[in-house]
Parts: structure tokens; sequence; C-alpha cells
């Protein structure tokens, strides 16, 4: 069967769904029984079936086969909500033992009367000089200190990264974006009615070639990059590629949007750095603290702050003034400079026992980083696998979620190893290198 041919058994199908001639919790019939249904080979149906996970229309489930999802009206591709699972490699949130001991040290005395009401007040963009001071000083790296007067505060790093696209790219505009790149920017730019577009990666990110070529086809308004620890890949751009991009940019006219979201685990410096009025740097304290504390960060050249401030308001996306007030000291008092640290040591222990593991399988890996790439040997396929780890109480992410272009994904999974303790991290990985030497068809990962 043709590629055009499985992708149309595929559309029809869909189009049941959407059209509800298949409803939300429906069973589909097990892979051979739909192969000779229609008359096609056990693998093509196999094919089928791993497309309608790839859009997520259908969920496999542990010993009772393939239903109907019933998020086909979701829209746009993107993690989903933490499940529970046992071994949690899909989520990359590093909570450190004894972490919140040293939170609750630098918050104590918050719940005070005086400084309690002052955090319940109703907080801006812009913060406090104080707040300013203090988050300008714990954001500078190597010779990069950002200039206090043009932080601008919002709820966190998603906001900020919604801020920036809304104030660099119109409405119907063009992004240009690495081709795997962080899964929650297409919803985003789904939402503002910008299309982003897939700009060639190599072993150094992304290539200014492709920029160019990108950008005569139609004009791009911005570019969204990862320049240290990239997510999915780890990739952290050398110098030189730094140098050429900003280069191309400039020449180009296009501004870019620099996430450093998981900067803090690298010493690399922002490209802000280099080119100050070309860049929106956006950043966060959710992995370097916690989840439940955030607080998003947004540097942008003088000439865009006011408009950054204005949509964070009309987002609705301000801080609240606890958040502050939380941020305020534990920055003033080293707690997240120390809990910076011993992450960073945490990722490298992680990234070793992960290369012990994986030894012998394809893995792209950057020490300094908190996740790896797992490119599957050809007898997987990447929603196939991520069934079958998850059949074995494993949760990772297929590469579709990370691909900017859909059916463009590498056979591959992002495996997040941040969230898991020790002794489970062991375990998960043993566990993904006894499926990886199995074969597909010997686990029936969707049946």
């Amino acid at each position: 069967m043709s590629t055009s041919e499985y992708a149309k058994l595929a559309d029809a199908i869909a189009a049941d769904i959407v059209n509800g001639v298949l409803k939300p919790g429906d069973r589909l019939p097990p892979q051979r029984a739909f192969a000779y249904r229609h008359d096609i080979a056990v693998s093509t149906a196999s094919r089928v079936y791993a497309e309608l996970l790839r859009r997520r229309l259908v969920v496999g489930e542990v010993g009772r086969g393939t239903f109907v999802s019933g998020q086909s009206g979701r829209g746009v591709e993107a993690p989903g909500e933490p499940r529970g699972i046992r071994i949690d490699l899909e989520f990359n949130y590093p909570i450190l033992p004894g972490q919140t001991a040293l939170i609750a040290k630098s918050l104590k005395g918050l719940d005070a009367p005086a400084p309690l009401e002052a955090a319940l007040r109703q907080a801006t963009s812009v913060g406090t000089e104080a707040a300013r001071n203090i988050g300008a000083a714990f954001l500078a790296q190597g010779s990069w200190l950002p200039d206090a007067d043009q932080l601008v505060f919002a709820g966190n790093g998603r906001q900020a990264i919604a801020a920036a696209l809304a104030a660099l790219v119109p409405t119907g505009g063009r992004c240009g974006v690495e081709t795997l790149t962080y899964p929650f920017i297409k919803g985003i730019a789904s939402r503002l009615g910008i299309t982003l577009v897939p700009l060639t990666m190599d072993e150094d990110g992304v290539r200014p070639d492709s920029v160019e070529k990108a950008h005569r086809e139609a004009r791009l308004s911005a570019l969204y990059v990862q320049p240290a620890v990239q997510n999915p890949l780890g990739i952290t751009m050398p110098l030189s590629r730094r140098t050429d991009l900003l280069r191309v940019a400039e020449a180009l006219g296009i501004m870019i949007i620099e996430d450093r979201v998981y900067g803090f685990l690298d010493d690399a410096p922002p490209l802000a750095a280099l080119a100050p009025n070309a860049c929106v740097v956006v950043d966060s304290l959710s992995k370097r603290v916690a989840p439940g504390l955030s607080l998003g960060f947004i540097i942008p050249p003088p000439h865009l702050r006011e408009d950054m401030k204005a949509l964070v308001r009309s987002g609705g996306w301000t801080a609240s003034g606890f958040a502050f007030a939380a941020a305020q000291r534990m920055m003033g008092d080293g707690t997240v400079a120390e809990l910076v640290r011993l992450k960073r040591l945490d990722a490298r222990a992680r990234q070793k026992r992960a290369a012990e593991h994986l030894s012998g399988f394809e893995i792209r890996a950057n020490e300094n980083c908190y996740h790896l790439w797992l490119t599957l040997p050809q007898h997987w396929r990447s929603q196939n696998f991520v069934v079958a780890a998850a059949r074995r109480d494993v949760a990772l992410t297929p590469s579709t979620t990370f691909a900017v272009t859909p059916g463009h994904a590498p056979n591959a999974v992002r495996l997040a190893l941040a969230t898991p303790a020790m002794d489970q991290l062991d375990t998960g990985l043993r566990t993904l290198a006894a499926i990886l030497r199995a074969r597909e068809e010997d686990m029936e990962s969707t049946e």
C-alpha cells in the first residue's frame, strides 16, 4: 500500500471520529481484524493505527485495545496533563530531596501579617524597583547584565513567550522555529493566529541558511529559538553559530525570541549578550525552583518594553503578588542560586545513569541537561514505543509532540530525566532498554 493510500485510510477513520460515527470510548478492532477487513497487511494496519495515535484520535489501553479518545476537537497537539504514572520520564520538573526545606527557610516569616498583606496586593507587569533590581542581578550571566528598568514580569514562562510572540508577530504572520521545538509554542501560535515555519537544524542548532530560505519564501516576522540546552535535543549553540545566526537575522531585520528556561543548566551567555537590541529574552523560575512556584521574565529592547507591558496586562498574564514576594526572597538570599548549583550536579548524575543503561542505543544528550533524545531502532515506531512503555508504567514523549510539521517527526522519543527518584530512574531506564531489545510485534503495542 502506498503512503497516500494508507493515509487515506487513516483520514477516513479520522473523519468518522470527527463526524461522530465513531464516538469517544468506541473500541477499534484489533489490528489483525482490521487488516483482514480491509484486505491489507498487518504492518499497514499498524501504520494506520500509529497515525491515529499520532493525531491523538485514539488511545491504547493496557490489555483492552485501541479506543477513540474524544480529543479530535482539541486542535493543536500538545502534551497532556501529568497522568500519575509510576515512573514519569515525560514531564521535566526537577525536585531535589531537601529542596523544600531550603525554600521553607527562605520564605520563613512571609506568613506574618505585614509581609503577607503586601504579598497579597495586586501586582503589576513591572513589579517593584526592588524586584527588578534583584531579578536583573539574578539573571545576569557571563558578560550579560540585563537592564533592571527593562524587565517585565509574567505569571510563568509560557505567558512570557506568548507576550513576546504577540508583540513581534502580527496575526497571520510567520515565525521561524526549530524543526523540533518546545511543544507549547504550537498552541500559543495557533491561538494568536501565527504560522510557525520549521527551520532546518544540525548538530549546532538552527542553520542560518534555513532562515534566509524561509524568509525568501515569505517574510518572517521573528524567530523563536532555544540557544542553550534546547528542548528536546539538548543542543547548546557554539559561539560561531550564534554569531552567524545573529548576522543573518540582523541583515533580514528579524527579531529573535530567545527562550532561556533551560539556560540555567549551562554557562553559555544569551544571544542578547552579543545583540541586545535584536533579542527578546524570556525566562522562568519553574525549572530552577518548582512548578508550583513560577515567575516569568521578559527582557525586551527598550523600544518594545511598553508593548510587552501592555500585552501582559491585556492577556491577563500578570504574576501574583505572592509569586513576586516569594521569588524576590529566594533570588535575593541565594536560595535559587543554591538550587541551580545542586540541580546542575543532579542533571549530570542522571545523564550518566542514562548513558550507562542505554549504552549501545542511539542517544543524543548534553551532560548539562535533564533530557535526552533517543532514536529508536528500525523495528520500533515512536507512538507504539510510547504505548509499550506506558504499559510497563513508564511515561515518555513521542517525537510527534515536538515536530512543527505533522508527519515529519523522526522515529524517536524524548526522555525527561528530572522527575523520578534515582532508584525509579534506574528502573525506568532498565525497562526501556528491555523494550528496545524486543520487537514491536511481540508486544502488540496498541492491541
